[in-house]
């Protein structure tokens, strides 16, 4: 995809992080959006700004873990702008919890949004996107897709999910004019650590404060930088993307030693909680 000007974008999760880094990274390029959340303030603030932009714009609240919501925004973009050319499935959340005390209920929670809110984006505009001569689906996935974590077993499954799933639907796609662009972002700049449910934090052995400061310290990479990443990887036609170093060379650990990854994760993750957890 060369030029993104008059192209339509649809963004879920758009009201902050790296949605909103994107949508306002696609509105400098001429990009036409359609904008989704469950935030309606925060997606009134980025239509604000967005129009004093001059770029056009439409939101609407949506639940990315409810089918009926997702296709209901598809419907939108049909009637708005006839079809969309690029639709990032972006919406996500955290769960702090070990597998011993998961409640059901946060499982479904985490799942429906990430993973199914993925899947749902897909299959509600895959007819458009198939109209177009040129068309992107990007899922948002993690670096968590190819290592684990303890306490983080939901969002490490669901991640991984978004990998397997956009693999797949790739190789479907192939002689289709819709290119599948998976994601893999490292630590970013966001609310997501703020925003987390927190079950459980037995197996940090830190307060949910510790645990809060600790990502705040770690994430490196901006939600500007990472919505960039994306633009230029639409741009290049790329499949697989990691965002940040600390994505790069944990995949290149995991490529390397497969089997011994996620003990090197955890083991750096435990040194800088505890690191942060000794700061006064």
């Amino acid at each position: 995809m060369q030029t993104l000007k008059d192209k339509v974008v649809v963004i879920t999760g758009a009201a902050s992080g790296i949605g909103r880094a994107l949508a306002l990274e696609c509105g400098r390029q001429g990009a036409r959006l359609l904008l989704a959340d469950l935030n309606e303030p925060g997606l009134g603030e980025l239509s604000a700004q967005l129009h004093a932009f001059g770029v056009t714009s439409h939101t609407q609240r949506v639940d990315a873990g409810s089918e009926s919501d997702i296709f209901a925004l598809a419907q939108t973009c049909q009637a708005l702008f006839g079809a969309a050319d690029v639709v990032v499935n972006n919406a996500g959340v955290t769960l702090v919890s070990s597998v011993e005390k998961l409640q059901t209920a946060d499982a479904h929670w985490i799942m429906n949004i990430n993973f199914w809110g993925v899947v749902h984006g897909c299959r509600a505009f895959l007819p458009q996107l198939r109209t177009r001569p040129e068309a992107t689906l990007v899922n948002i996935s993690s670096i968590f897709a190819m290592v684990s974590v303890p306490s983080q077993s939901m969002y490490n499954a669901a991640k991984a999910a978004v990998r397997g799933f956009s693999d797949s639907l790739r190789e479907e796609l192939r002689e289709t004019p819709v290119k599948v662009l998976c994601v893999h972002p490292g630590g970013i700049r966001t609310n997501i650590a703020n925003n987390a449910r927190l079950a459980d934090l037995s197996l940090l052995q830190v307060s949910a404060a510790q645990m809060r400061s600790s990502f705040a310290l770690n994430a490196r990479t901006t939600p500007e930088q990472a919505a960039l990443a994306i633009v230029r990887a639409l741009a290049s036609g790329q499949t697989r993307l990691m965002i940040g170093a600390d994505a790069r060379i944990i995949d290149w650990i995991y490529r390397l030693l497969p089997g011994r990854a996620s003990t090197w994760v955890t083991a750096l993750g435990r040194r800088r909680q505890l690191a942060t957890a000794d700061k006064p």
